[in-house]
């Protein structure tokens, strides 16, 4: 990946709270009011964030790249 950092989000709509991304980034994600939602937008990259995105059942935790936009996980 070239991108420096990442931006983190959550379609809290989409979120069933089953806390895979918790689970799999821990210093990452949070389940707040039993949903998830990133403990900060902007964080240097880390594989565990992309395994997070791609593992989230409901395709609801986003990963893009902060400068250019660019959405690194879920594959689209």
């Amino acid at each position: 990946m070239d991108e420096e950092l990442w931006e983190l989000s959550v379609e809290r709509t989409h979120c069933q709270g089953s806390g895979v991304c918790v689970s799999l980034a821990p210093g990452h994600f949070t389940l707040r009011d039993g949903r998830a939602d990133p403990v900060q937008r902007l964080v240097e990259a880390e594989e565990a964030i992309l395994e997070a995105a791609e593992t989230c059942p409901m395709e609801a935790v986003f990963v893009r790249g902060s400068t250019s936009g660019r959405q690194l996980a879920p594959p689209e």
